[in-house]
């Protein structure tokens, strides 16, 4: 197998938007999107037709460049891109001149056979972050990955491939950020300097073209709006979704279902959400139910619905061969399914037994899926998990052979759940006539989070699955998905009583707050523990519940910036080398103002590492500088979590599900500090896309600590609110309360 190195530029013109640069072994082509994105694509065989699942945004049509002796120049207000012609090697700046990052110079593009890679300059100080569902430690420097969704059952915390695909990574070095999106859908490589001897790092595909876009923004948080910006942004989730979730494979009935929703009613422990897995189906065939388990899935659901719950389904990709299905038998008579390139249809066992498996990426096919969940939608299904679409079939990987369209396996398999999620999406968009669906998928590549939310898979139930599940959230929130969920207590393996408290203590500061579990494991619903650990239980999922205005508010957040809920201390604390250090990595901003320390579950006290500025500690508004590494109690009933100084945290009382009204009082929460801080303020039915024709209520909360002033903001939008209270709780003050000052024991209750 022979390597071929891209040589020496023979033409460089200028065409259609784009530099176009032409060497004896491939064309070369340059769009500029915005002044900090820039992409390169470098192609034997350019595809006419361009397509991305990912990106959703379109080139700019012309921007500055220059061609000199041996280099081409183009410049933006922030980037300047040099293209070096003999060999051809592509370089980028900042404006003013610093490397950001610079193709090695010996071997920048070659391909060995139809696999193309690109090596990279390593600088000496650079630190790698992101790439998504991704083992091993927050700074990837040294660590090799492969891109290749997979059904990774039983998978341990250095498990590689895993579910996902996300091909994009942020780089540090020299006080400059920059991002690297790899959009080729083929099996993909990233090396950090882990098999080079720190000379260079590199990435490439099995196949297609070095297609890549560059982000030159500084600062994490201006790369991941401008990555949402080019791939999309979610939009706001159901809030019922963004309650307590009970899951499990499987509650066997109809009954079972009700039994479990009507405990948590009688407990008065909040829940919004309950689950049916594969069991609920008629042997395993989507889009169809029990009939001696679930005989009338329309009044369990609208028993469901009588006390305040919603149901999600379980749906996997697998169509059951069986002449008497209907799915099946349109699916084959319309040619819907993946074949072998003779024609044959493709046929693999997965759950149902033999089945054959829907070409998503083909948009009639995904427009008869979507139309197919009406079996579920007309009952009263609002909620959708996508499964088993990595695809899996026993045995793993399907042959490289098998076509879906004219796409043969290896093209397409990181893609696949995705646009399974999408075809969901759209098609219980449309049946639910207006109602926002909640769609939860586990296999993704990136743009997924127009879609769907995600969660981490197969977990196991230990300590050491908890905080690795943690850092797959932090990282995954570095890709634009925002609504993120692990399985709380692990899916596999029985937990501890001690270690399912602490989980579950975790769980109101996961974005998706879902308990679940495998078949054969112990039941994992909140009173299986004892009474004492029950109530540890219940007081965290009602934090939760107090939270979700705060929780709401972030993730509209989300939608606008691209800028997750549950964040890795390098989004703000990026050059701070101890958020780094692997005793340190798992901690997290949850949203603006929250700092949380996962802890393990046999431990009284613990070292946590607080970032510069001052820190409460929010179960007793204790007061901490920061800076520093400091070690504090973490009973079972107090789990780490600090507030910074100056934020501003709208909370609620205790309901039992979103469904419920409350007592109107919205809790504005304000710890004492020395800056101005602001909050915007979100709120809007939560149920439907009226937001988005302006009825939606908005305002910005400002603090000003000197003026000791509280400022609420104009409202924005026609929304009426559902709070006519507003309760000011002040963390910190010293003094009298008035109109104008608080103190850390009383509040002020003002007209809304």
């Amino acid at each position: 197998m022979q390597l071929e190195i891209l040589g020496n530029a023979d033409t460089v013109t200028y065409q259609n938007g784009a530099l176009v640069i032409k060497t004896p072994q491939a064309e070369a082509r340059v769009w500029v999107y915005s002044p900090t994105i820039i992409r390169v694509c470098i192609s034997k065989d350019f595809n006419h037709s361009d397509e991305s699942f990912a990106v959703i945004e379109k080139p700019l049509d012309d921007f500055t460049w220059q061609h000199l002796n041996d280099r081409v120049e183009l410049t933006t207000s922030a980037l300047k891109l040099i293209v070096h012609t003999n060999p051809l090697r592509f370089n980028f700046y900042t404006a003013d001149g610093k490397p950001l990052s610079e193709d090695d110079a010996r071997f920048g593009t070659n391909w060995q056979a139809e696999r193309v890679i690109n090596y990279r300059k390593l600088y000496t100080d650079e630190k790698f972050i992101g790439l998504g569902e991704k083992a091993g430690d927050l700074n990837r420097r040294g660590c090799n990955y492969v891109n290749w969704n997979t059904d990774a059952a039983m998978h341990t915390i250095t498990t590689d491939p895993l579910y996902k695909t996300f091909p994009f990574f942020i780089g540090l070095h020299s006080g400059l950020t920059y991002g690297l999106f790899f959009d080729n859908m083929h099996k993909s490589y990233f090396d950090f300097g882990a098999t080079t001897d720190e000379q260079m790092s590199w990435f490439g595909a099995d196949g297609g073209d070095m297609n890549y876009y560059f982000f030159g923004a500084q600062g994490i948080r201006n790369i991941l709006e401008d990555y949402t910006w080019l791939t999309g942004r979610m939009e706001m989730p159901p809030l019922w979704s963004l309650g307590y979730q009970q899951c499990r494979w499987s509650y066997m009935s109809a009954n079972e279902v009700l039994e479990v929703a009507r405990k948590f009613r009688q407990k008065q422990i909040p829940a919004d959400v309950m689950y049916c897995d594969i069991d609920y189906m008629d042997g395993y065939k989507i889009f169809t139910w029990n009939k001696e388990t679930f005989p009338d899935p329309k009044g369990m659901i609208e028993e469901l619905r009588a006390m305040g719950f919603k149901l999600v389904t379980i749906v996997d990709p697998g169509i059951k061969i069986d002449e008497n299905y209907p799915e099946y038998k349109e699916g084959v008579d319309k040619h819907y399914f993946a074949t072998y390139p003779n024609g044959e249809l493709y046929t693999a066992r997965v759950w149902p037994g033999r089945c054959h498996f829907p070409d998503f990426l083909n948009e009639e096919v995904r427009e008869w899926w979507g139309a197919s969940f009406k079996a579920l939608t007309d009952p009263g299904v609002e909620g959708f998990w996508n499964d088993m679409n990595e695809p899996a079939a026993w045995g793993q990987n399907m042959p490289w052979m098998v076509k879906f369209g004219d796409k043969f396996m290896p093209e397409i398999r990181n893609v696949y759940g995705m646009q399974m999620a999408r075809a969901t999406y759209n098609g219980t968009k449309r049946i639910l006539n207006g109602k926002r669906p909640f769609i939860l998928t586990r296999a993704a590549y990136a743009g997924t989070q127009r879609y769907s939310a995600v969660w981490t898979g197969d977990n196991a139930a230990t300590d050491e699955h908890m905080l690795f599940g943690q850092r797959l959230v932090n990282s995954l929130g570095l890709t634009g998905m925002s609504l993120i969920g692990v399985d709380i207590g692990g899916f596999m393996g029985n937990p501890t009583p001690e270690l399912m408290v602490r989980w579950n203590s975790l769980g109101p500061y996961v974005p998706m707050y879902r308990n679940h579990a495998a078949l054969g494991m112990t039941m994992r619903e909140p009173w299986q523990w004892g009474d004492e650990y029950e109530q540890i239980i219940k007081k965290g999922i009602e934090q939760r519940y107090k939270l979700l205005p705060y929780i709401y508010s972030s993730f509209y957040q989300s939608t606008q910036t691209g800028l997750p809920l549950s964040r890795t201390l390098a989004i703000d604390y990026t050059w701070d080398e101890n958020i780094f250090d692997t005793r340190y990595q798992n901690q997290f901003l949850f949203g603006d103002a929250l700092l949380v320390a996962p802890v393990i579950s046999t431990v009284d006290n613990v070292d946590v590492y607080l970032p510069i500025g001052d820190w409460y500690r929010l179960g007793s508004d204790e007061k901490f500088s920061g800076g520093q590494v400091i070690n504090v109690p973490c009973p079972l009933t107090d789990l780490p979590v600090f507030v910074k100084t100056g934020a501003i945290i709208p909370m609620q009382n205790i309901i039992q599900s979103t469904n419920e009204v409350g007592d109107g009082v919205l809790l504005i929460n304000i710890w004492n500090g020395n800056e101005i801080n602001a909050f915007i303020y979100y709120e809007d039915d939560g149920l439907t896309y009226d937001n988005e024709n302006g009825i939606y209520y908005k305002r910005t909360i400002t603090f000003d600590p000197q003026k000791k002033e509280i400022t609420f903001g104009e409202v924005e939008g026609s929304y009426q609110s559902k709070y006519d209270k507003l309760q000011v709780v002040g963390h910190g003050f010293d003094g009298v309360i008035d109109r104008e000052t608080l103190n850390d024991t009383q509040s002020l209750m003002i007209s809304y």
